[in-house]
């Protein structure tokens, strides 16, 4: 009797070329799968430890929903394809803006209660969102891709500064104790309120901010990565942004701007402890928000899904969409639980299957067990919250700016000739996505409650994307642009 012939995604490799080829999807998905709980940890204002634990906590999730999306978990979950899982950049804005507003382990509660509200609702929607890809053509996804990289591009500005904006200047309170006396004086003679009479706050500027050797080290990562991309060849370009990043690290080091005391405190193991941060609470508005992020990531995942089943030459049923798209939305609540965040699959990832011509599942099964195992040790992430902010600043402006050129490129394939009504729609989301860049206070008339809502320029870009991608072209099938546009999406 014939045995029936495995398909190239179940087939089982060896073991060493299947922990090679493990490791090498956890090295390009490193650098973006850190740079989250990075963000959103400094943006809460937490301890360097509590960031460590972040960083340990996303390793270690990324590892489970990997597992989970790539073996599978009965016929609900898992989509049984080659798919790394990492942390989405889409809820970056979105959770910065939450950490601004209530920093501090308040802040971290209150953003992980919304992630699991998100997570639970997103596994409840799923079979829904498997049939809404119509909804999100190459115009709408570009659009969304190319604000979510805009947006991000200040975080990695305020890295290589040495701060955000805000740290430019700081009060000069010597001058301002001699003005308040001045201005007392003159109210009193004049008899009138000290209101009416006090000028602006004496300011000076922040020495720390855009420090020279600081920016010089930031442009050296961000020369040293553009070295390796132009004249890397394969693998070693592929983790070109880990290279330049470890790179920075030599040079802080050599400069006296980096220890590893943090490290030698560390444990070598430890066991990543759920809701570490206390019961997460539960707000309705920060939860809609963080659904609306995971509609549009199950939206990206579905696209993906689709490419990567083109790749592969597997197709894939309706139902084992849904269970993909599920898998989205259970890792949201591992990651909530376990204190990190909202989790989809890594584009990058689907990018290397292409490259390498590996399709079998369990390589990203492998480097779901290696990333496990390194979310088991503390020093790991230790060793990350160490690297400074600056040499993180080069790798973000290649890691953010890419993001931002996917969706140009996405955009790109986008018929504007013939359909000019395609112009308004770019035109009217990218004008919405931007109106909290740069006027962050826009909505201080309006209701508090709303606020987390209208912060975040990534949010009103896809609904505004949709709403009028919807007036202007209808809701025709387009799933095989989406396709499309999930296989230009690589670097997002």
């Amino acid at each position: 009797m014939t045995t029936p012939a495995v398909h190239p995604v179940d087939e089982r490799l060896p073991t060493g070329r299947l922990a090679a080829l493990g490791m090498q999807h956890v090295l390009v998905i490193y650098a973006g799968a850190v740079a989250v709980p990075l963000i959103v940890g400094r943006a809460l204002q937490l301890t360097p430890h509590q960031v460590a634990m972040l960083i340990s906590a996303d390793l270690f999730c990324c590892g489970i929903v990997t597992l989970i999306q790539s073996f599978g978990m009965t016929r609900w979950f898992g989509i049984r394809l080659p798919v790394m899982m990492g942390v989405t950049f889409a809820a970056v804005g979105p959770m910065v803006a939450f950490a601004n507003a209530m920093p501090g382990v308040e802040g971290a509660r209150a953003i992980f209660g919304a992630i699991i509200g998100a997570g639970v609702i997103s596994m409840l929607i799923a079979p829904v969102i498997s049939k809404m890809l119509r909804f999100f053509p190459p115009v709408v996804t570009g659009t969304i891709i190319a604000v979510i990289g805009i947006s991000l591009m200040r975080v990695g500005v305020g890295w290589a500064m040495g701060g955000p904006a805000t740290m430019a200047q700081t009060v000069d309170a010597e001058a301002l104790g001699r003005l308040v006396d001045a201005t007392r004086a003159a109210a009193a003679a004049k008899g009138v309120p000290m209101g009416q009479l006090l000028g602006p706050i004496p300011m000076v500027d922040n020495p720390r901010y855009g420090a020279l050797d600081t920016m010089g080290i930031a442009a050296a990562v961000l020369v040293f990565i553009l070295l390796l991309v132009r004249f890397g060849r394969g693998f070693v370009a592929n983790i070109s942004v880990l290279l330049g990043i470890v790179a920075g690290c030599a040079v802080a080091v050599a400069m006296g701007k980096m220890d590893f005391h943090k490290v030698a405190e560390a444990a070598w193991f430890d066991i990543v402890t759920p809701l570490a941060f206390g019961m997460p609470t539960f707000d309705p508005v920060m939860i809609l928000t963080m659904t609306l992020v995971m509609v549009v990531v199950m939206i990206e995942s579905t696209g993906m899904f689709l490419a990567l089943s083109d790749i592969t030459g597997k197709k894939i049923t309706q139902t084992e969409l849904a269970a993909g798209l599920r898998t989205d939305g259970l890792g949201t609540v591992i990651g909530g639980f376990f204190n990190t965040f909202p989790y989809t699959s890594f584009s990058q990832n689907v990018g290397l299957v292409g490259v390498t011509g590996v399709r079998s599942r369990w390589v990203c099964v492998a480097g779901g067990a290696i990333m496990v195992v390194l979310g088991l040790l503390p020093k790991m992430g230790a060793l990350v919250e160490s690297v400074p902010t600056f040499v993180l600043g080069g790798a973000g402006l290649v890691m953010f700016g890419m993001v931002a050129a996917t969706g140009i490129r996405i955009l790109s394939a986008v018929d504007f000739r013939g359909n000019r009504n395609n112009l308004y729609i770019v035109a009217l989301a990218i004008g919405f996505g931007l109106i909290p860049l740069v006027a962050p206070r826009w909505m201080q008339q309006m209701a508090h409650g709303l606020h987390p809502l209208l912060e975040s320029g990534i949010l009103l870009t896809a609904i505004a994307a949709v709403l009028l991608n919807i007036y202007f072209n209808g809701t025709g099938d387009s799933t095989a642009d989406a396709i499309e546009a999930a296989k230009a999406a690589e670097a997002h």
